[in-house]
């Protein structure tokens, strides 16, 4: 249904982080990236939790907003706070991200948004990768 590639390059990447311009394949998107403060960098630019964060809120809010219509609900009041946290894996000691989702629906009874967070979360393309995993190749260009 819909395709995109982004494209990082540059910058210095000795930390094992990206940092340099992530620039999507139609120019829309053109950005700096940078590690964060947190993390040893400058935080002068956007990092990948962050596009991780964004990409993850957007789509749970669009599922959500789908199926508030659905259920003849107003979703104009909806918001969706991402939370992604960088850490490491308490079994290898690999780098690991944890995602909290926090919704916000004022005006809407908790029982009837249950469920359909419920279904949002089986709808969103985001959080099925984050519970089933996803499809991924690694290819080196010719």
């Amino acid at each position: 249904m819909y395709t995109t590639t982004v494209t990082v390059s540059g910058g210095t990447a000795s930390h094992g982080r990206a940092s340099g311009r992530a620039r999507s394949d139609d120019g829309v998107l053109d950005l700096s990236l940078r590690m964060p403060a947190e993390l040893g960098g400058d935080g002068q630019g956007t990092n990948p939790e962050q596009l991780f964060a964004a990409g993850f809120a957007a789509c749970f809010h669009g599922a959500l907003s789908l199926v508030a219509r659905q259920a003849a609900l107003d979703p104009s009041t909806i918001s969706v706070d991402a939370t992604v946290a960088f850490g490491r894996g308490p079994e290898d000691g690999g780098y690991l991200l944890r995602v909290d989702l926090v919704v916000s629906w004022p005006g809407t009874d908790p029982e009837i948004a249950a469920p359909l967070l419920e279904k949002a979360d089986s709808l969103c393309p985001y959080a099925r990768m984050a519970w089933r995993g996803t499809p991924t190749t690694i290819t080196l260009a010719s």
